[in-house]
């Protein structure tokens, strides 16, 4: 991995971490796109550039998670599930679903399903005054919803956003309850990813860490404003179309033995 590659990756992950889009199937493309041979510190890397892109969510909604105590119950009932089946399936979804071919497939399928939410609940109001007062029994719906993001192409965004709009939230609620999810559920997954990694490096790639880090958090920042401004205007629709196109597109290179 060279510079270049690594501020192309950053990028990429940072830009599509809390879209409905799938930042790991964005980077499983991106990777075979850039003819990138899965090494382990490639591995290491998109695990890496994951924390700048928490650490800009964390930092922007650091007030939020001040206002009330009774977010974090939520969140960790939300959050038990994916710990639970990340566990336990973990080998397999790593040994068996990081390809091209599944990233393409989630992406489409994921595409679709967005497009029938937002014409579903265009003009719905939430049940909720606040993200905070959602039931134990709908947070915990939202995290099984979450457990389905571990195949890749499918998103961890987009799938608890659609936990959310079908347990009482409205589009914004339900985005700003998925960045607030994402903190715990990627320290966790991230965590966890370089505990079974190898952490030894040289200065290079210690150097190609640092880079990545800094151009996630500043991209993850300005993907995410853009993205509340996306939603509230125009809904989801558009992303589901994004990703039926991206996916088309790589089934076709794919086809055609180009990645």
């Amino acid at each position: 991995m060279n510079f270049l590659q690594a501020i192309i990756i950053a990028i990429v992950e940072g830009l599509t971490e809390f879209l409905p889009i799938s930042s790991t199937g964005h980077m499983i493309l991106t990777s075979a796109a850039l003819q990138m041979h899965e090494t382990e510190f490639l591995k290491t890397f998109e695990i890496v550039i994951q924390l700048g892109a928490i650490l800009a969510i964390a930092l922007m909604y650091i007030k939020r998670f001040f206002k009330s105590f009774e977010i974090y119950t939520k969140l960790i009932i939300s959050f038990i599930p994916t710990v639970i089946v990340g566990f336990l399936a973990y080998d397999i979804i790593k040994g068996y679903l990081f390809s091209p071919l599944v990233v393409s497939v989630s992406l489409i399928i994921g595409g679709i399903i967005l497009i029938i939410i937002d014409k579903r609940i265009e003009a719905r109001e939430s049940v909720y005054v606040e993200v905070e007062k959602i039931s134990y029994k709908h947070a915990f719906y939202i995290g099984l919803v979450q457990c389905v993001s571990m195949v890749p192409g499918v998103s961890r965004a987009g799938a608890t956003i659609v936990g959310g709009v079908f347990n009482g939230f409205n589009k914004k609620q339900a985005t700003e309850y998925s960045f607030l999810l994402a903190v715990p559920t990627m320290f966790a997954a991230s965590g966890y990813d370089l505990l079974k990694s190898s952490l030894a490096f040289t200065s290079t790639e210690i150097m190609l860490l640092a880079t990545g880090l800094a151009v996630a958090f500043v991209s993850a920042w300005l993907a995410v404003k853009v993205f509340i401004v996306l939603v509230e205007k125009y809904g989801f629709a558009y992303f589901g179309w994004y990703r039926i196109a991206i996916g088309t597109l790589f089934l076709i290179l794919i086809y055609f033995g180009l990645v």
